[in-house]
């Protein structure tokens, strides 16, 4: 039988390899991807928790934050081909556009 154990030990794994490539990577689509893996991570414990208290809350707050999740993805996509319209590149070295 699966426990909650399982379900944080995904979840610390996830999140790892999210920091991970927040940390490393310099491709925008990259950090872009590890953020979504950091809030899925999230995810995955509210459901694991909420499941083994059996509280819905959990699961309604996930609703809520797969929905902060596909917004940040819209614009970080705007924003990363604006970016590239102007740069020709979606690397993290050659934005200094947004430094104010």
């Amino acid at each position: 039988m699966i426990s909650v154990t399982h379900y944080v030990a995904l979840s610390f794994l996830l999140f790892a390899i999210g920091v991970t490539g927040v940390l490393i990577r310099r491709n925008l689509l990259t950090v872009l991807m590890s953020i979504e893996l950091i809030l899925n991570a999230a995810n995955l414990n509210l459901i694991a928790f909420s499941r083994q208290l059996g509280d819905l809350n959990g699961q309604l707050f996930t609703v809520f934050v797969i929905t902060l999740a596909a917004g940040e993805a819209a614009i970080g996509l705007a924003i990363i081909i604006s970016l590239y319209r102007l740069k020709n590149s979606v690397n993290l070295d050659a934005v200094s556009e947004l430094k104010g």
